[in-house]
């Protein structure tokens, strides 16, 4: 497979593995934009920063916001379920392993005017 680039207004995602069963992607993502507030229905994530410094907001147990800084080497699973957003601090790439429903996304406020459902 040959990796595919998409252009997103805060960066670009570059998907270099997908199967019916799990997608891998690099989410470059410039310093001082972020991504939709966010939850999927179905869709399970894991995340590994590979450079710079990522804001991660991520919907605790308790239904909470909770904010965390995450540098290169720091990982987090986000479940279905779980609001989240992401914010370069630095300009940062970003590896998501996830299940296969990328149009499953909620976006529940975003910078750049998109709304609802992708």
């Amino acid at each position: 497979m040959t990796a595919r680039r998409i252009e997103k207004p805060w960066g670009y995602e570059l998907v270099w593995a997908e199967t019916d069963r799990m997608v891998g992607k690099i989410l470059h993502i410039d310093e001082g934009h972020r991504l939709s507030l966010q939850f999927h229905r179905i869709k399970d994530e894991a995340l590994l920063v590979q450079s710079g410094v990522l804001e991660l907001v991520l919907e605790d147990d308790a239904g909470e916001l909770q904010t965390t800084v995450m540098k290169p080497g720091d990982s987090v699973r986000i479940a279905p379920g779980r609001r989240h957003r992401m914010r370069a601090v630095e300009t940062c790439d970003v590896v998501e392993v996830s299940t296969p429903e990328l149009d499953d996304v909620v976006r529940l406020s975003d910078d750049y005017g998109r709304t609802g459902d992708a």
